[in-house]
Parts: C-alpha cells; structure tokens; sequence
C-alpha cells in the first residue's frame, strides 16, 4: 500500500516512523516533508493548504491512505474533498475539525454537554471583554478563537496585561483573524496532561497519557508554544482519573459531536488541568499533539497503519492497541528567539552522532538542507526523544542525545518530565 503523510514537522516524522514500520506499507510519501523524513519516505513539495494539488498527487499515485498531521488542511476539509473523490483519508471532516478551529464552539459544545471546563465568556468587542475582565479574578487566560498554531492562548498575571492582549488580540495585531473573537475564562490551578484516543465516531479507543510543557522557559515560565517537550506515561493520569475522562471527557465530546450532526472520525486531543481529583478540559485538537506524537508513537507496540485504517473505515470496534511498558520522553530544541521571531539558516552540528545511540531517535521539524547539509528552518527545529525503563532513566538518554547537538543559539527546556519524578509508575 502506498501512504501520504501531510506535513513537515516533528508530528509527521514521528507518523512516517512508526508507518515505515509496517509490512503493509510499500511506499510513502510526505507532503511537503523535511530532510528527517526525506530519510524514510519520498517527499513531495506541495503546501499542506494546497487540497487540489494533494488530491492530485493521491490521485495520480493511487495512494491507498492519506494520513493528515496538521490542523490546517483539516479545518479546510481535506478530510471531505478526499472522501468525495473516493480516497482512504485519516483526519476529522471539517465541521468537526471545527471543535480545535473554533475555541468559542468547543467551549460551547462542553457546557451544552456537560463536559468540566472553565467558566469563560466570548467576546467580539474591547468594553465588554474589559468589562468581564474587572469581575473577575486576576490572573486570567484569554484565548484567541481561531487557529494560531498552538500559540493562541496567554495567561495575563496582571490586569494591565490583560487589557493589553484583549486590545492586541481584537485590533488584529498579535493573530490576525484568529483573534477577531477571544475567549476569556478562569485561570485553572493544577497539573496539565494531554489525552489523546482514536475514535470511529462512536467508538472510542485511548491512547497512553502524555503531559506536554508549553511554556518556552523551565519551570512553566514565560509565553506559551506549540510545545517544548512532552512524555508518556503521566503519572498525574491514575487509573481512576483515566477512567473518569474517558466517562466525562471524551464519551461526552464524542456523542455531543454526533448529536450535532458533526460525527468526529479521526484522533482526539484533549488537553487537560488535573487538580488533586478535579478534571477540567483546557482545550480539544483535532489532532496528534506535537510533540506529544513523538514519545506515544515510540512507545507504541501495535502496528499503526491497521488502526488508522480503521478509523479511515469508519469502525474501531475490534481495534486493540499494545504498548511497550517503558517510558518515552521528547524534548524539543529550538531556534534562538522562538516563539517570538527566530534565527534560521544555522548549521546543526552531531545529527550523525546522536543517531548511533541506542533507544533514541531525533525527529526533525524546522530543519532543510542547504548544500546537502542540515541548517535550522522554523521555531522548533528538532524532538529528540528517547525510550527508558522509567521516566527518568528516559530523561538521561535524551539529554545525554541533546548533548551531542548544537547550533548557534540553540535553546531547550532543562526540566521536561521533572513533574513525573517521584511518582514514576514505571519502575
């Protein structure tokens, strides 16, 4: 079977790894791609927006499944042009990609549904926002409603900030259309985890917790990401709060989209604040988190290409998935600058090196090749990502891979997975 993979970052190198690794696979390709991947599948240098040129491609290659990474092609409907020409496709359709393209619906959709999220209003002008602002307790997380890959989301500590964002976001300044309409709702306190599962639009199948880190400095400071680093398992996940998010999270999620008329097919990422046994859904992607795909994906036993095939199909309902019982941890190097604007067009030294160590595999995501030689390209530039009997013995091997890395003004978050020592439930 031929595979097209949408994307080029560390999410997509991270599915054609795990899709290279199945007997069922005799080709692949990635749209646009990146030199990691360049390594494994062929890449094709169309643009994720680009739907008439990927239907093309899939079309002319006979393509037998198209697996979509990125939530822009989603919120286009990919999805919807792909299966209307009668072509296998992973993703959620377009109206229900709206759940991550539209932070204002999502929030909706919880409280009509009775999902636990954050008390919150909507906004389209500066008075009422500001308004709301001065009834409510300080700090405060104003989020912009449409996509701004990842970055959409500010949590204002002071009210001065937050009128500055609410004015930013709403002149159009800081997100453009994304931020013509915010939401505002209560700063939650607690612990962050991602819960991603595959679901048919009926049936719902988990995959291992993870915990991402979006703020770009240790300790949680400083402004939110697409993500510096994440790990699986999450200890903050027990038993008891998985079975619970399950119940009052995601079947809620899935049967309120289908009672919408918006049947969710694909992956489902919900984003989390755990608080002793209080649950409370940050955010729903319509998506593999990134970088949380990095360390679930290596962590994954199961073949993936049968249950993404499943999905595409419309049933999960005999879908099993195994796991190995070690831990997995990425941690993302990026360009100096990032997330404001950053440096490009540095060379990576020690790629070659970090790949002879065992257990360990660094996913590309801003990188391109520059007279046959690996130069910085985006924010995030690679996810190195590391296997460990526990969470900790994981942390060591991608630190000890980091090590070998470098480039001008590389930087990288030191504590990730720090919050899981102690309570590692890999021993």
């Amino acid at each position: 079977m031929k595979i097209l993979v949408i994307g080029g970052g560390g999410r997509e190198h991270a599915l054609v790894w795990k899709i290279a690794q199945s007997p069922l696979v005799e080709k692949i390709y990635c749209a646009p791609g990146n030199p990691g991947i360049g390594q494994l599948a062929e890449n094709v240098a169309i643009r994720v927006d680009d739907l008439q040129g990927l239907l093309a491609f899939a079309q002319k290659e006979q393509v037998g499944l198209t697996v979509v990474g990125p939530e822009l092609p989603l919120s286009l409907g990919i999805v919807d042009l792909f299966e209307e020409h009668g072509l296998k496709v992973f993703g959620a359709r377009k109206n229900a990609a709206f759940i991550e393209a539209s932070k204002a619906f999502a929030k909706d959709l919880m409280k009509k549904y009775d999902v636990p999220t954050a008390a919150y209003e909507v906004f389209t002008e500066v008075d009422p926002a500001l308004a709301f602002i001065d009834r409510i307790a300080i700090p405060v997380v104003i989020k912009a409603d449409g996509l701004a890959a990842g970055k959409g989301v500010v949590i204002a500590e002071t009210r001065e900030e937050a009128v500055a964002t609410v004015i930013a976001m709403l002149s159009g300044k800081t997100f453009g259309n994304a931020g013509a309409r915010i939401v505002i709702e209560e700063f939650l306190r607690g612990e962050e985890a991602s819960f991603l599962a595959f679901t048919d639009g009926k049936n719902i199948v988990p995959l291992a917790s993870a915990q991402d880190h979006k703020a770009v400095f240790d300790g949680d400071k400083g402004p939110n990401t697409g993500g510096m680093g994440a790990y699986s398992p999450a200890p903050v996940v027990t038993p008891a709060i998985h079975e619970r998010v399950m119940q009052e999270v995601m079947r809620r999620t899935v049967d309120g989209m289908a009672a919408e008329g918006r049947p969710y097919h694909g992956v489902l990422y919900a984003g989390l604040m755990i608080d002793g046994d209080q649950i409370k859904t940050l955010e729903f992607n319509a998506r593999f988190g990134d970088p949380e795909c990095q360390p679930l994906l290596m962590r994954m036993k199961s073949d993936i290409v049968p249950i993404l095939l499943a999905v595409a199909d419309g049933d999960i309902s005999k879908t099993k998935i195994e796991w190995h019982d070690k831990a997995a941890v990425c941690v993302v190097m990026a360009a100096e600058g990032y997330p404001a604007e950053y440096r490009k067009g540095d060379l990576i030294a020690g790629l070659e090196q970090a790949a002879q160590m065992d257990e360990l595999f660094v996913f590309h995501a801003g990188t391109m090749l520059r007279e046959e030689k690996c130069v910085t390209n985006g924010g995030r530039v690679l996810g190195v990502t590391a296997l460990g009997a526990t969470v900790k013995e994981a942390i060591e091997r991608a630190y000890a891979g980091i090590s070998l890395i470098n480039w001008p003004g590389v930087h990288y978050r030191r504590d990730i997975g720090r919050k899981a020592l102690g309570r590692d439930t890999i021993a």
